[in-house]
């Protein structure tokens, strides 16, 4: 498999002889006393976001990885801001804006907080907003840019009243509740423009479009597992071209779409156990996976999809995996999990 992850187009350094196991070291790892359950890259990659159930809300300091060696020794990442009790529960996502000034976070509280951030002095700037619509867990957030106006939108969705709702960052008002789900919110993902695909408990994805106030399209993700009706959506993304969505589910199971000729590409099992977290790389050439095995996972996907896809274990913890997310512009990523740690994971420069 070794000659697989030195393809083209690919930074991906192998260790010699070891099967073409790429390397990644453990830069820095912080650690609380609680499951870390989300964390998230500020846009411009210097900074990122932590939240965990402890009801803390951190911002680290993305370290120069030009030095990094393969003797490296883990340390704690430079926390450049902290607010304990955050919110009055665990907080379970967070999510900037596309230019970086607004922050938002979900809890089980049920209410999300939307903040400006000055990136310069990194701190929360002004009168943070409480958002109290949804009746249940706020499971996943994300921003849309209104080109119409140049504000943004914020997309929640969670527990209770399977309802996605809209929120006018400007006013702090949500102005839209968009109906469909059978089943609580479990994730949502925006690539540009007015477009957003959620997934759900109730085994669909949905694509949604703003500027048509609805849903546009619907599938219902197979199962690899035979005589399965499919599974819980526990995490869904879009490669950056638009043309291709990635689907994690409770069953193990883990799905490409062919989203503009609407058909699934194929079905396969990268871990053991629940995929909670999918990403494409910037580049879209790897697909990153987190799960209830404890593992993260990288799937090579620069061949034909529609074959069986090269798959390596590139990081574990020593408990379950609930988050994974690549840098916005540099080969590396950042794992949380169950044993209580965020941790950044890079490759030391060939």
């Amino acid at each position: 498999m070794a000659d697989v992850w030195e393809s083209a187009g690919s930074p991906v350094q192998t260790e010699s002889g070891g099967g073409g196991r790429p390397r990644f070291i453990p830069v820095t790892s912080l650690e609380d006393v609680q499951a870390i359950r989300c964390a998230e890259f500020h846009p411009y990659g210097k900074l990122y976001a932590v939240g965990s159930n402890s009801k803390t809300l951190r911002i680290c300091s993305y370290p120069k990885l030009t030095d990094l060696r393969d003797d490296h020794v883990t340390y704690q990442p430079t926390v450049l801001f902290k607010r304990t009790k955050h919110h009055k529960g665990s907080i379970y996502c967070l999510a900037w804006s596309p230019v970086g000034d607004l922050i938002a976070t979900g809890s089980n509280d049920k209410t999300i907080k939307l903040m400006r951030f000055n990136a310069e002095t990194c701190n929360i700037e002004g009168q943070e907003i409480d958002l109290t619509m949804h009746d249940g867990t706020v499971r996943d957030l994300c921003f849309i840019e209104d080109m119409s106006n140049k504000s943004s939108l914020l997309i929640s969705g969670g527990a209770g009243d399977c309802k996605i709702y809209v929120t006018d960052c400007v006013t702090g008002t949500p102005f839209q509740a968009l109906s469909g789900h059978s089943g609580h919110i479990l994730s949502l993902y925006t690539w540009g423009g007015a477009m957003f695909v959620s997934g759900s408990q109730d085994r669909t994805v949905r694509f949604w479009d703003l500027r048509s106030r609805g849903c546009v399209n619907m599938f219902h993700p197979p199962s690899v597992h035979a005589g399965s009706k499919g599974s819980a959506v526990a995490s869904v993304a879009v490669d950056p071209s638009g043309r291709l969505l990635v689907s994690g589910h409770e069953d193990a199971s883990c799905n490409l779409y062919d989203i503009r000729g609407a058909r699934n590409i194929q079905s396969f099992k990268p871990h053991e156990s629940d995929i909670r977290s999918v990403r494409f790389s910037p580049s879209a050439y790897y697909l990153l996976t987190g799960g209830y095995d404890n593992r993260t996972v990288l799937t090579d996907l620069q061949g034909d999809l529609t074959t069986p896809l090269p798959s390596v274990i590139v990081a574990e913890h020593q408990d379950k995996v609930i988050t994974g997310r690549w840098h916005p512009n540099e080969f590396s990523f950042l794992s949380t999990g169950a044993d209580k740690t965020c941790t950044l994971w890079a490759l030391p420069p060939l």
